[in-house]
């Protein structure tokens, strides 16, 4: 089970690197990726300090931690 959380926590870094900020549930309609495996793998980007985590309004941004500073050096 940890080898799939851990898989599908990197398709969620992958996916987070190539768009920048989403919502949740546009993160998980992406990746086709099922309840609890997606819910685990995002605790787990969250508890190792990967990912910052934002309410806005009815929905839940993610991006990467230093997405913005990395973005922003690259132009």
């Amino acid at each position: 089970m940890s080898e799939e959380i851990g898989t599908m926590a990197g398709a969620i870094w992958h996916t987070l690197e190539a768009n920048g900020e989403m919502t949740l549930a546009n993160v998980k309609k992406e990746l086709k990726a099922p309840s609890p495996l997606f819910d685990w793998a995002i605790g787990w980007l969250a508890r190792e300090d990967k990912i910052m985590l934002t309410s806005k309004k009815q929905s839940t941004l993610v991006t990467l931690k230093g997405w913005h500073t990395q973005s922003m050096h690259a132009a």
